[in-house]
């Protein structure tokens, strides 16, 4: 029965469309398969299973995603002069990586078995899964029943390339030929591509969330995709590179090709939700498909966007959900969310208070030296009760800190950000040591002062800062409220570093697996 199956697959591929669908209608398992090659979408509903244990929680952006992918494949199968390359925003867990690296390449096989694929994501391990993802699916029972005529070829079956080949039958159902066909070579971006080329080069997040701040990684991201990914095409007027991720910096690799301002780039961009993102839209037709102004309201409803911008702060929220790399309005803070108060809580109200420093290297009319003593209440909220700020020579700079140190009292832990290199632990170590006898502590935060400041930008926006009334709020305003564009960053760097360590670090949320 299978070998009957599949001689007439084949001779049913060699037939016209109306023909295939004349002897699909007799046939319930050659009628999927031709619904399968025609619509991706459904495509992806009858495979579903095969990737993913969870129930399929379909929304509308799926599908049109789908349609848009069918479209570039089927220019490129046509061998059509490329119209654009596609760039797809998405926020994390959407669907995005089952839907365009998992089951999109697959979905071309079993139209064109000849489509070769080049894959890659910010990290090697993540671009093998999917891969490992693609192979299991042309391996599986379901999908060996309806395309008998494909499979893997054995000595090219590896997770990092494999290649895809189609069986030929005699009528009597044995296999008289394999003829080769496409393949899919999975890298890390920045990986060798030497010797390999593509019908359709897929980029599948670029950059990796937690490194996306560092300068040298956007670079070196931007360069491979400019100088290495573009040089792996067959045929450089008709392959597509498709470029999805979420926003994480204005010069990712999507701000990158925008700011280029070609004409033959197409841009999707789907934000989490509407309410603070809607010009972010594109096409801006879509709007009308968001329901209580929200992408995926089942999946990503108002509690989740809340919990996200909690877990990934204001700047993370607005890139990987908003689509956009900056905060509506420009500036993190809300300074009207700070409340003043009048009068210190009573000690029983007052869990811990830390006193945390960041220190200028000179005092040459540079960055200033600055100690913020915060607070965490019993009722959630966050005090800060007094900042020191000041442009001293190193002598008085000590004695300062001590004096602040003495005037606080013992029960105050103090921190002392301390900077990359032998210069900055020697530094803070000295000052560690000047203040013998009190609870003294190093601190070396990761990333930048932006990203660093986004959790305690939440809680500020949030209502749940409160400030002494006293003379150094007003400057310290200034430079919360024009924060990350204010001309010195010294208070929120100390003031975010009095919050992380009362808070807790807390882990970061980062999508980026299977959709």
């Amino acid at each position: 029965m299978q070998g009957n199956l599949a001689i007439d697959l084949i001779r049913t591929r060699s037939k016209g469309k109306t023909e295939r669908f004349q002897e699909a209608v007799n046939s319930p398992r050659q009628a999927m398969a031709e619904l399968c090659r025609r619509n991706f979408f459904y495509f992806m509903n009858v495979f579903w299973d095969v990737v993913s244990p969870e129930e399929p929680k379909w929304n509308w952006h799926i599908e049109y995603l789908t349609k848009e992918l069918e479209i570039v494949a089927r220019r490129v199968a046509a061998g059509l002069p490329r119209e654009y390359d596609l760039i797809i925003n998405i926020p994390p867990g959407t669907t995005k990586s089952i839907t365009c690296s998992i089951m999109f390449p697959v979905w071309c096989w079993i139209n064109w078995a000849w489509m070769r694929f080049i894959v890659a994501s910010y990290s090697g391990a993540l671009s093998l899964e999917h891969a490992e993802y693609s192979r299991d699916l042309v391996r599986s029972d379901k999908f060996k029943w309806l395309f008998p005529e494909l499979e893997i070829k054995q000595d090219k079956d590896t997770k990092s390339n494999f290649r895809i080949q189609t069986k030929a039958f005699d009528k009597y159902g044995r296999i008289i030929q394999r003829i080769p066909g496409g393949n899919r070579f999975s890298t890390s971006v920045g990986g060798t591509l030497t010797g390999f080329h593509a019908h359709i080069a897929l980029v599948d997040d670029a950059l990796d969330p937690n490194r996306a701040v560092s300068d040298t990684e956007l670079k070196s991201t931007n360069r491979w995709i400019d100088q290495t990914l573009s040089t792996r095409k067959i045929d450089k007027a008709v392959t597509v590179t498709v470029l999805i991720m979420q926003r994480l910096h204005q010069n990712d690799p999507v701000g990158h090709i925008l700011d280029k301002k070609k004409a033959n780039v197409k841009h999707i961009c789907l934000p989490g939700e509407i309410k603070n993102y809607e010009k972010e839209v594109k096409p801006p037709e879509l709007i009308e498909n968001y329901v209580e102004q929200l992408l995926d309201p089942v999946r990503m409803d108002w509690t989740v966007m809340k919990d996200l911008e909690a877990d990934l702060g204001q700047y993370g929220y607005a890139g990987q959900v908003g689509q956009l790399p900056t905060p509506p309005g420009g500036g993190m803070f809300k300074v009207d969310h700070f409340h003043n108060i009048d009068m210190m809580p009573a000690p029983i109200n007052i869990i811990q208070t830390v006193r945390y420093w960041d220190k200028a290297g000179t005092d040459d009319g540079g960055a200033y030296t600055v100690g913020t003593k915060m607070h965490k209440l019993r009722n959630g909220k966050f005090l800060i009760s007094d900042v020191k700020r000041f442009r001293k020579s190193s002598e008085e700079r000590e004695a300062l800190i001590k004096e602040t140190a003495e005037a606080d009292g013992r029960e105050v832990v103090i921190y002392m950000e301390q900077e990359p290199g032998s210069s900055g632990k020697d530094s803070v170590n000295a000052s560690i040591r000047n203040l013998s006898g009190f609870a003294a502590y190093p601190d070396s935060p990761t990333g930048d002062k932006v990203y660093r400041a986004d959790p305690f930008s939440v809680q500020v926006n949030g209502g749940s800062v409160l400030l002494l009334t006293a003379d150094w709020n007003r400057d310290f305003l200034d430079e919360y409220r024009f924060f990350p564009f204010s001309t010195y960053k010294d208070q929120v760097d100390s003031g975010a570093g009095a919050f992380n360590k009362l808070a807790g670090k807390r882990e970061v949320r980062v999508l980026t697996k299977r959709g």
